[in-house]
């Protein structure tokens, strides 16, 4: 983004306006001040002005607040990260401004609070415009509430600064304050006015985004992960949903909560998490794919359960948005470290399906996938997701639901005399008929967390374990088979390939783009299906020099995390190592391509 002159210097000047493709915005404060709603809002309407956008945000884990940021990236081209550096950088108070000016780029932009904040002005880095919100807020809603409202003063500000849309940031803001009572909007409007109206020509100059001439074809849609998940799993059928509320995933048992009795479902807010994952279970069982969401803590306390769904090969969809652990952990925070517990979780052979969105578009893709694949192998799917994919806002083209959304009836074919439910046939999937049916024999179909005979029934006959074990694994092997190889990005052989999982997809795709546009090849490869692994990935393997996994959880005992330690086991390959990091926030492109030139000296 562009320089700006000094804000405080002279008279008030027309503003000269400047195209701009891409810009990142932090607004720092605290969570009390409502800077996640402007932020959000700001997101939402970027996307709904067919922009691309991503958010990221921070929020402290304490019940009181505290410190806490929302940062936007706009751009009128694909957006792939929520940027390494700053070009705006709003700070409410002291505490923001200097923990956060590091962000800032040179050149940057800082507004400041100077009721709250004061900057070291002799710093010629960056470009200083002080604006006392806190008083201005005050004086536009008539001495009433305080300050509470200049985070929509600030939205007002950020409005003229960039030049957006009014009338479809206003009508935005009533859909929002739509079940608010009229006096709270009459202040919200004032103070957002009062942000607009402030004389930003002062400045010297202004922005405005060059359209985006890439978009074609469907309007974007805007919306956060957990709400993405969400609604996938409603457009795939599912009509039952059960969970304990844990962050960072509750706002997916929120929104199921409040949707799914409108198509003819049932969410159960349970006691705890493990009679979330068994009511799930039964629902399941019941002729319904039911899905159960968590994150790191209650998937260990699910653990038991779901290989009780492997044993009975009964379909369950089970959302993880990671958090940091163990433990309680961060529970604000994001990592991608239940990768291990995901696939290996659970005492005995206990395999299950486990895929792991890449972004925010690809979490509603991936949640109605899990559901398809829970249906045709009757087994669980474990989604992962992490906090930076749950909370964060992106702008995707929306989906032809015509073609998506389905009812998922409960199968009530008649089955003849001889049916096995548990038959062992060369695809391993079983055939559940409804409860109640009749079966072999004059039986009925049970289900059991006991190794059992081809009709069901437990048994000790050692074979029954050999042959139930070979046929539960023989499935995922089946799926494994046909499963896409993921394709590759940037050159297709040279000295380094990146693989990446989950939400190190974006910057690590952003740091290759960058790399090769500065000369220096580079290559990125982003798995999805992490149990069973695609097919390929050894063809690809061997065209380059070195395989760096970039993940978001430690370098554990050898050098490597999670997901590197799980493709040197699969392909015994030495070459795999790992660019690893355990802070809590999503890697920054710059960090990726120094451990690159690290490990390559």
């Amino acid at each position: 983004m562009s320089n700006m002159s000094d804000s405080n210097s002279g008279a008030a000047v027309t503003a000269k306006v400047v195209p701009i493709k891409d810009a990142v915005i932090r607004i720092a404060g605290n969570s009390q001040d409502g800077i996640q709603t402007v932020g959000e809002l700001l997101a939402r309407f970027s996307g709904r002005s067919a922009q691309e956008v991503m958010s990221y945000m921070t929020i402290p884990a304490t019940i009181s607040g505290g410190p806490s940021i929302y940062q936007v990236r706009i751009g009128s081209g694909e957006v792939l990260s929520v940027g390494d550096e700053v070009d705006v950088l709003v700070a409410f108070y002291q505490h923001s401004y200097e923990k956060h000016l590091g962000a800032l780029r040179n050149g940057g932009v800082l507004i400041y609070d100077p009721d709250q904040v004061k900057p070291n002005l002799d710093d010629k880095r960056f470009t200083y415009v002080g604006v006392p919100m806190t008083s201005l807020t005050i004086e536009a809603i008539g001495g009433k509430g305080r300050d509470k409202g200049k985070n929509m003063f600030l939205l007002g500000l950020i409005a003229r600064m960039f030049d957006l849309d009014t009338v479809k940031l206003e009508t935005m803001l009533k859909d929002w304050g739509a079940k608010r009572d009229a006096s709270t909007m009459e202040a919200t409007f004032n103070a957002f006015r009062a942000g607009y109206g402030f004389d930003i020509g002062r400045m010297g100059q202004n922005f405005k985004f060059i359209p985006n001439e890439q978009r074609s074809g469907r309007p974007l849609m805007v919306m956060a992960g957990n709400q993405a998940m969400a609604y996938g799993l409603i457009a795939a059928g599912v009509r039952f949903g059960a969970a304990y509320p844990i962050t960072p995933s509750s706002q997916i048992m929120e929104i199921l909560r409040a949707e799914l009795p409108k198509y003819g479902g049932i969410f159960l807010q349970c006691e705890d998490e493990i009679a979330s994952v068994c009511a799930a279970i039964g629902a399941s069982y019941g002729g319904r794919v039911a899905v159960t969401s968590t994150s790191g803590p209650g998937l260990a306390l699910k653990t038991e359960a779901i290989g009780w769904a492997v044993m009975a090969e009964i379909p369950l969809v089970v959302i993880d948005v990671q958090r940091g652990g163990p433990s309680t952990g961060l529970p604000t925070k994001m990592e991608q470290s239940d990768l291990n517990i995901a696939i290996f979780g659970g005492h005995g052979d206990c395999p299950r399906i486990v895929i792991a969105p890449a972004d925010v578009e690809d979490a509603f893709y991936s949640s109605i996938e899990a559901v398809d694949l829970a249906r045709q192998y009757s087994c669980p799917v474990i989604v992962l997701s992490d906090q930076a994919i749950g909370f964060r806002v992106e702008a995707f083209e929306e989906p032809d639901l015509a073609k998506i959304v389905r009812e998922l009836p409960i199968d009530f074919t008649p089955r003849g005399a001889e049916f096995k439910p548990y038959e062992d046939t060369v695809d391993g999937i079983p055939h559940h008929p409804a409860p109640g049916t009749p079966i072999a024999n004059n039986n009925f179909p049970i289900l059991t967390g006991l190794e059992h005979n081809e009709a069901g029934h437990p048994g000790e006959d050692p074979r029954y374990h050999v042959v139930m074990t070979a046929k539960r694994r023989r499935k995922l092997q089946k799926l494994g088979e046909k499963l896409p190889t993921p394709k590759v990005f940037g050159p297709a052989e040279g000295e380094t390939l990146l693989v990446s999982w989950g939400s190190a997809y974006g910057p690590t795709r952003e740091a290759v783009e960058k790399s090769v546009a500065d000369g220096q090849p580079l290559s990125a490869l982003c798995i999805r299906y992490l149990n069973p692994l695609p097919p390929g990935l050894d063809k690809i393997f061997e065209r380059f020099k070195r395989i760096l996994v970039v993940e978001n959880n430690d370098s554990g005992l050898y050098g490597y995390g999670q997901f590197a330690a799980l493709l040197r086991s699969r392909f015994g390959d030495p070459r795999i190592g790992g660019i690893n990091k355990t802070d809590g926030l999503s890697f920054k492109v710059r960090e990726i391509l120094e451990a690159v030139r690290a490990q390559a000296r």
